[in-house]
């Protein structure tokens, strides 16, 4: 069973830029369309980058221009370049498949990794 752990977050001033890594384990990590989560307190999980494809990537709206994802796979590590941040962007930051898996279901979230942007 596939397990991820991200990693690379930390407390950034506006502005700076940060970025974020996820390795995978216990499976192939090219087998899967992967993408990135984050969720702010008090809000729901939100997909803000993703592989729609091999080699297609796609963005939310209030990241696009500033986060880059990437990846590679003889590493198994996925990658969320981050630039430009903002306060807003404070979030735990996760990655797992798209569409994300149903509760209780494989692949299980990892602990996430905080980013915490602030003066």
């Amino acid at each position: 069973q596939v397990q991820f752990v991200e990693s690379g977050g930390g407390l950034v001033q506006p502005g700076g830029p940060l970025r974020l890594s996820c390795t995978a384990s216990g499976s192939r990590f090219s087998a899967y369309g992967m993408g990135w989560y984050r969720q702010a307190p008090g809000k729901q999980r939100e997909l803000v980058a993703r592989f729609s494809s091999p080699i297609i990537t796609m963005y939310a709206d209030s990241v696009k221009g500033r986060f880059t994802i990437f990846r590679d796979n003889p590493k198994n590590t996925l990658y969320l370049q981050m630039n430009n941040l903002k306060p807003e962007d404070t979030a735990v930051y996760y990655c797992n498949t798209v569409p994300a898996p149903p509760p209780g279901t494989a692949p299980n979230w990892g602990q996430g990794t905080q980013v915490t942007v602030s003066s």
